[in-house]
């Protein structure tokens, strides 16, 4: 039924790889809102079996780096909606990569280039569970959406930047994001 362990297989590794969307959990330590965001556009990344990352594009909050820069923890779920029912958990610790460090020219060229990319989300993994996934439903993939990829377009550079100036360095419940503290030094 279902597994445990401390990295990714090849076989785990390859369901991740035919997944359209997986979900993303952090919370901040103390009070606060639970953040849970879907997440798709080819996005994902299996560094190795103990290390992934996503490609995170510019949103209306930044709660998970705000989460990440205060405490580091993260969920990853992902689900089999086609094929044989699964259900995938990565709990581990990440950290947000910014635009312009060493460690953004290391992995910005493992994402497709996309408008309104923000940072980088990396995490060290430190449990991986599978489980049944009986209670999922099966739907089928029928295409991306491509608004926010037009909405960061129509924004350009200046655009995004000014945005995420005025929506981004604090999390809506006022913890600074790495975008924020960036932005002090």
């Amino acid at each position: 039924m279902g597994s445990v362990t401390n990295e990714l297989s090849p076989q785990l590794h390859a369901f991740i790889a035919r997944q359209h969307v997986f979900f993303m959990a952090t919370a901040p330590l103390h009070g606060g809102h639970v953040n849970l965001s879907p997440k798709g556009r080819d996005a994902f990344r299996v560094l190795d079996p103990k290390r992934v990352a996503y490609l995170d594009l510019t949103g209306s909050g930044n709660e998970t780096s705000a989460h990440l820069l205060e405490n580091g923890r993260i969920t990853i779920m992902f689900c089999a909606f086609e094929g044989p029912p699964l259900i995938l958990r990565l709990y581990g610790a990440g950290r947000a990569v910014l635009k312009g460090t060493a460690a953004w020219e290391e992995l910005a060229p493992r994402f497709p280039d996309l408008p309104g990319a923000r940072q980088i989300i990396v995490v060290d993994l430190t449990r991986v569970q599978t489980s049944c996934g009986y209670g999922v439903p099966t739907m089928e993939f029928r295409a991306e959406r491509d608004k926010i990829i037009r909405w960061a377009e129509a924004k350009g550079d200046v655009g995004l930047e000014a945005y995420r100036q005025e929506k981004n360095l604090r999390s809506i419940d006022g913890l600074p994001t790495a975008l924020g503290q960036d932005a002090k030094q």
